[in-house]
């Protein structure tokens, strides 16, 4: 998600405008995370390596 759809619950102004403290630590957080937003967990990473391996593996079979 982009800060710039965000409004603050502490001064009720977007987040992008970093018009309190509470926004502007939010705005260097979300720019901090990168482009995948930070959402990449390890549990996120093993799960989609199984699909991966799933697909491959069906695709193997399917063409030998």
């Amino acid at each position: 998600m982009t800060y710039d759809r965000l409004v603050c619950a502490n001064c009720a102004a977007p987040v992008n405008e970093g018009r309190c403290p509470v926004c502007r630590a939010n705005r260097a957080r979300l720019q901090n995370e990168g482009p995948l937003g930070g959402g990449l967990t390890p549990m996120t990473l093993i799960a989609l390596l199984a699909v991966l391996i799933a697909a491959v593996a069906l695709l193997a079979h399917q063409t030998a």
